[in-house]
């Protein structure tokens, strides 16, 4: 238990971390990769380039510094981390090190501001954050050993098909390497996925959704193409659309995430996606559809043109097997009108209030920040519950935080 004195110096820091804190943080990654490159097989260096991932750790670190004295508020944040760092390996000992690098940062841009007592209290303060996210990703660790097929770690896969979904996305089929089973995961869950590509020193591990129904053959991916070639933002997308056919290999992790659709309910659903925020929400749909209950459910799905639209022709036979079902889909260029269900537009307010029949039903939302938190706000003006709203968002979890 952190002392009252440790609390209230790592409270009293959180000025300076707000102002300071990607300064902090991109120092930390810096010399942590010196000392220990190996770690660059775990980080996405990407991020590291364009400034994401400083700018995200910063921004975590000031939230455990501002709820210092009741952690667990940040729990649901924890378990979200804590699933990608599982699915990247993150294991104890790499806690450490980081901590080590954290406070030598800290040290360095703070210089004479950093006194004796401010770095002990958050020695101690990093060792009860570091405890809260090892004990959460051992639990999950524990989990996976109850399902028979799960592995620990990376798993050679080969690529059995590839499947172009839209201009920019492409699903990839995986199967074990040596030919075993798959373990159930849970719809809406994603894979890390490791590579290496030629002329780099480390392996580049991303996390990509699964986009079909639980099966025990194959796990289906399904990967938006981003940036440009010879710009580090979708270095890994680019390699996986260019350079990996079929009978490729690559490594994969155990599933993992907390987005998932909930246990079978007589409530309304409804799917909400935008972009690639589509692929979770397939893997839902379809597992929705094949448990053949009947449960009315709607699927929204905004995009940029039909010709960026991914899954389009699989939404529609979803809906044909099933007349529980309903669909909407919006394109925000405007596009030739193939069917009542399409529409030229932006999703908004007023098309919710239209589309939405139930207000205390259950609402996936998936899809790119500025998307989730107009629909999340749109739908509470409605009358939706925020218990009733799941959300997953590709940017970092504690900016994504939505309150009453």
């Amino acid at each position: 238990m952190l002392s009252e004195k440790t609390k209230q110096i790592v409270k009293a820091t959180a000025p300076v971390l707000k102002e300071r804190g990607t300064e902090i943080t991109s120092c930390f990654y810096k010399r942590m990769f010196s000392a220990h490159p190996e770690l660059k097989n775990i980080f996405n260096m990407s991020r590291q380039q364009t400034g994401g991932q400083p700018k995200a750790l910063a921004y975590t670190v000031l939230q455990a510094a501002e709820n210092i004295d009741h952690l667990e508020a940040l729990l649901p944040v924890v378990k979200q981390i804590g699933h990608k760092h599982k699915s990247l390996h993150v294991k104890p000992e790499h806690y450490p090190i980081v901590g080590y690098h954290l406070l030598e940062a800290i040290e360095i841009v703070l210089g004479d501001a950093a006194s004796e007592d401010i770095l002990q209290a958050w020695r101690e303060a990093y060792d009860e954050i570091a405890r809260v996210f090892i004990d959460v990703e051992q639990q999950m660790y524990d989990d996976d050993k109850k399902q028979a097929e799960s592995w620990e770690g990376f798993k050679p896969f080969v690529v059995v098909e590839k499947h172009v979904e839209s201009e920019t996305m492409t699903s990839f089929y995986l199967k074990p390497a040596d030919g075993t089973d798959l373990p159930v995961f849970s719809p809406g869950q994603y894979v890390s996925v490791r590579i290496k590509i030629p002329g780099d020193s480390h392996l580049s591990a991303r996390q990509y959704s699964l986009s079909d129904a639980w099966n025990r053959d194959y796990y289906r991916i399904s990967v938006k193409l981003e940036g440009e070639e010879d710009k580090p933002i979708g270095r890994v997308s680019n390699y996986l659309h260019e350079k990996m056919e079929v009978g490729g290999s690559l490594e994969v992790s155990v599933p993992a995430g907390d987005f998932t659709l909930t246990e079978q309910t007589n409530k309304p659903v409804y799917f909400i996606s935008a972009g690639s925020g589509i692929t979770p929400v397939m893997s839902m749909a379809k597992t929705l559809v094949a448990r053949e209950s009947n449960q009315k459910f709607t699927f929204i799905h905004a995009a940029k043109s039909a010709e960026h639209h991914a899954f389009r022709e699989e939404a529609e036979q979803l809906i044909s097997q099933n007349p529980a079902g309903r669909l909407l889909f919006l394109y925000s260029q405007d596009s030739e009108n193939q069917g009542e269900h399409i529409i030229n537009g932006r999703l908004n307010e007023d098309i919710l209030k239209k589309v939405v029949q139930d207000q205390d039903g259950d609402f996936y939302v998936c899809g790119p920040l500025s998307f989730m938190k107009c629909v999340i706000e749109d739908l509470q003006n409605i009358g939706v519950p925020l218990e009733n709203i799941h959300y997953e968002s590709f940017a970092s979890a504690l900016e994504m935080q939505i309150s009453n």
